[in-house]
């Protein structure tokens, strides 16, 4: 049985919220900082990758 890729959002700011979505069956909400020397982050939870749209494409 394959594994699901984890999810990509396109994000407008360095500083993001993500609670894993589908509601009650989400996670805790993290408030994580996109580095802008990277201009990504990992979601700890979920391993959702947030990039920052100035760097869509280049990640």
């Amino acid at each position: 049985m394959a594994t699901e890729a984890p999810e990509t959002r396109i994000v407008e700011n360095y500083r993001v919220a993500c609670d894993g979505g589908e509601g009650a069956l989400g996670h805790p909400r993290v408030w994580l900082q996109i580095p802008r020397e990277t201009g990504y982050v990992e979601c700890p939870y979920c391993d959702a990758m947030l990039i920052h749209r100035d760097f869509e494409g280049k990640v």
